[in-house]
């Protein structure tokens, strides 16, 4: 769970209707949440990476990527209670979000007191699972290396590139790999490979680690490469 000093839940509710936003936001901190509302996934995202939250309440009509979507992208990453709040209630869209991710559907219009249970509810269980939850010291591959599992066993699903580029770190453990043989590891020449293509990579790893609640201990190495540390290395 989130680490907060009045140890309230941090919600983070994402509709795109102004007033509807403003009362569900309004209602949520009267009953004792840390509120706050985004009209689409891309600001949701920015946060998120600044500070996790416990729970997203998520209208599934937004504009760009609609609320399944992200639905689904937390539920890869792990750790944030998802609760679908939407007037869409036909029974192939509430499977669908359940199925993508979503802990409770809830159907507008929804009585607050109905919705603040709902998440209550919820985060007894987050707080019942994280604690059951074994750490096993280190970060690993798994999944033949298209997992990241970290300490606390929460995994990061890895694209072709990334997993490339984290088994080649994982292979010299501690050590800096030099972007050359990261260039050819990832099929380009290193004489005419984009710099700003690993950075972006590496970049993206840091946002998949955030969004989990986790500090990745990848290193930069000035003027040399990357380097994958131990569990306790610090993360440049």
């Amino acid at each position: 769970m989130s680490k907060n000093p009045g140890n309230r839940l941090v919600v983070y509710v994402i509709e795109d209707e102004p007033d509807l936003r403003e009362i569900v936001c309004l209602g949520l901190t009267r009953s004792g949440f840390d509120v706050t509302g985004f009209t689409a996934a891309p600001p949701f995202y920015r946060a998120l990476v600044a500070r996790r939250c416990d729970i997203a309440v998520i209208d599934v009509g937004l504009p760009g990527e609609d609320g399944f979507s992200i639905a689904a992208q937390l539920q890869a990453a792990g750790g944030i209670g998802v609760v679908m709040l939407t007037a869409r209630g036909a029974l192939d869209d509430r499977v669908r979000g359940l199925r993508q991710g979503a802990d409770a559907y809830l159907v507008k219009p929804v009585v607050m007191r109905e919705l603040t249970a709902t998440l209550t509810a919820l985060a007894r269980r987050l707080r019942a699972t994280a604690s059951l939850a074994p750490a096993t010291g280190d970060w690993q591959l798994t999944g033949d290396g298209w997992i990241l599992r970290a300490p606390n066993n929460r995994e990061i699903p890895l694209t072709g590139a990334e997993r490339t580029f984290v088994q080649s770190l994982f292979e010299r453990r501690g050590d800096a790999v030099d972007r050359d043989r990261l260039a050819r590891l990832l099929g380009s020449d290193p004489a005419y490979f984009d710099p700003h293509r690993l950075d972006s990579l590496v970049n993206r790893l840091r946002r998949k680690s955030a969004n989990a609640g986790l500090r990745l201990p990848l290193r930069a190495i000035r003027g040399v490469g990357y380097a994958f540390g131990r569990a306790d290395a610090p993360e440049a």
